[in-house]
C-alpha cells in the first residue's frame, strides 16, 4: 500500500512515501490522522557518541514535516539504556559508558537535532527513561518478562548470527528490546519512525502497549542507503559519511565524491527535490549527460537543506573554480607546525581531527595526500614541508602550513 490509497489530510503522500521503507500499519496511521488528535512521535536515543549524519537525518526530516502540521516529538534519552547498550549490529558486547558521558553526549545530541527538529515546547519534549527504569522493582520487571517469550527474544536476527558463529549473548543484551519496548508505553507513543535494524526493537514496543492496554504505535521505518563508497552504510569507522554537522564546503565535496549510482537514491532520500524533476535528471543521465551535472544538482540540493540557496550557490563557485578551473582556493584555511619533531602524520591529524590514523594511511596509500602538489607517502617524515608550503587531504581539502 501506498500514502496516496490513504487519506493523510494535508499531508504531501510523495514527500511521505519517498523516505519509507515499511509501515506498521497504513490502517492504523490513517486513522490517527483521520482523528485530528495531535500524535506523540518517540524519537529514542542511546547516547553512546554525540554523532549524526544525514542518514540519521532522514528520521529527524520526516519528524520535522510531522511538527509542521502540529504533531510533538518526545526525544528520549536513554541514559538508562545506554548503560547496557544496543545489541543491534553489534557482534561484541559494547563497553559502559560512565554517567558523566552520557550527560555530555546528551546535551551534544539535542544541540545536533535542533539543526532539524523544532524546539518549542508546544512540538517537543525531552524524557529520559532513567525515570522510570531507576525506580522499577524487581518484581515489576519480572512482569514485564512474563509478557514475551525466550523464543521471541532469540529470533532477532543478530543473535541468531552470534548463534552460527559460536559467539556469547549476555543477558542484559538479550533484555534490551523490552527496556526499548517498555519505553513505548511510558512515553505512550502513536508513532515512532525508525531505521529498519530498529524494527524488532519497536515492534516489542507494540506489543506492550497492547498488552498494558494502550493502541499500539505505528511504526514506520525509513530507506537505508549505502555510504558515499557505494558499499556499507553510514559510519564513522568506515568514512563513508555525510555529517550534518559537516561545513557546507565538507558536505558539497563528499556528495561530488559519490557513485553515479546513487545520485537517484540520494535525491529522493536527502532532499526535497520534487519527484518529477528527479525523474528528468535520471532520463538526462540515462540518456548520456555527464552525471557530473547531476551530482552538482545533488550537492547544491543537500547543501541548501541545511545552510540555505545562497551557502550552496557559493560553494558551487567555490568547487568550479578549484576543480573545473583547477584552481587553489585563495581562502584556504591555516594550521601551524609549531614544533620540531612534527610528522606528515601529525600534520594531518592537526587539519583534518575528524579523520582516524586508519583513514590517513589510506590516502598515504593512494597517493592522496600532497604538499605543493608533489605526492606524500611516508607518514612519518619530518622534513616534508615548511612554513608557506600548501597540504592537499583527499580531492577537495586544502590547508596552508604557517
Amino acid at each position: 500500500m501506498k500514502y496516496s490509497d490513504i487519506n493523510v489530510g494535508k499531508m504531501d503522500p510523495d514527500m511521505l512515501q519517498r523516505v519509507t521503507d515499511q509501515v506498521f500499519s497504513f490502517p492504523e496511521f490513517e486513522a490517527k490522522i483521520k482523528s485530528g488528535k495531535p500524535m506523540r512521535i518517540k524519537y529514542g536515543v542511546d547516547v553512546t557518541a554525540p554523532f549524526m549524519h544525514i542518514g540519521h537525518a532522514v528520521n529527524l526530516w520526516f519528524m520535522r514535516y510531522l511538527q509542521e502540521f502540529g504533531h510533538k516529538v518526545v526525544f528520549l534519552i536513554g541514559d538508562f539504556t545506554t548503560r547496557i547498550g544496543d545489541p543491534t549490529g553489534k557482534s561484541q558486547t559494547r563497553p559502559i559508558i560512565p554517567q558523566e558521558e552520557i550527560n555530555k553526549n546528551a546535551d551534544a545530541f539535542i544541540e545536533q537535532i535542533s539543526k532539524i527538529i523544532l524546539t518549542d515546547p508546544e512540538v517537543f519534549e525531552v524524557r529520559r527513561n532513567s525515570e522510570w527504569f531507576d525506580k522499577m522493582s524487581v518484581s515489576d520487571f519480572l512482569g514485564l518478562l512474563s509478557m514475551v517469550t525466550h523464543s521471541q527474544l532469540i529470533s532477532r536476527d543478530m543473535f541468531q548470527k552470534r548463534i552460527e558463529e559460536n559467539k556469547e549473548i549476555y543477558m542484559h543484551e538479550m533484555l534490551y528490546p523490552i527496556l526499548q519496548g517498555y519505553d513505548s508505553y511510558m512515553l505512550n507513543s502513536d508513532i515512532t519512525i525508525v531505521g529498519s535494524d530498529q524494527l524488532f526493537n519497536e515492534m516489542m514496543g507494540r506489543t506492550y502497549q497492547d498488552k498494558l492496554g494502550q493502541k499500539p504505535q505505528i511504526v514506520i521505518t525509513t530507506r537505508i542507503t549505502p555510504g558515499t563508497d557505494g558499499k556499507e552504510k553510514q559510519s564513522k569507522s568506515i568514512g563513508n559519511y555525510i555529517a550534518i554537522t559537516d561545513t557546507p564546503r565538507d558536505q558539497f565535496g563528499k556528495v561530488m565524491s559519490l557513485p553515479d549510482e546513487l545520485i537517484i537514491p540520494y535525491f529522493e532520500v536527502y532532499t526535497t527535490v520534487d519527484l518529477d524533476v528527479i525523474k528528468g535528471i535520471k532520463e538526462k543521465i540515462d540518456g548520456g549527460e555527464n552525471p557530473m551535472i547531476a551530482k552538482k544538482q545533488l550537492a547544491c540540493a543537500i547543501v541548501a537543506r541545511y545552510y540555505g540557496d545562497e551557502t550552496a550557490k557559493a560553494e558551487l563557485e567555490w568547487f568550479e573554480n578549484a576543480f573545473s578551473k583547477k584552481e587553489t582556493p585563495d581562502d584556504i584555511p591555516e594550521i601551524a607546525a609549531k614544533d620540531a619533531g612534527v610528522t606528515v602524520m601529525d600534520l594531518i591529524q592537526t587539519a583534518c581531527p575528524d579523520m582516524s590514523k586508519s583513514q590517513t594511511r589510506r590516502l598515504l596509500e593512494q597517493g592522496a595526500i600532497k604538499i605543493n602538489d608533489e605526492t606524500i607517502s611516508n607518514e612519518n617524515d619530518e622534513n616534508a614541508f615548511t612554513a608557506g608550503d600548501v597540504l592537499k587531504v583527499g580531492k577537495r581539502r586544502w590547508f596552508k602550513i604557517i
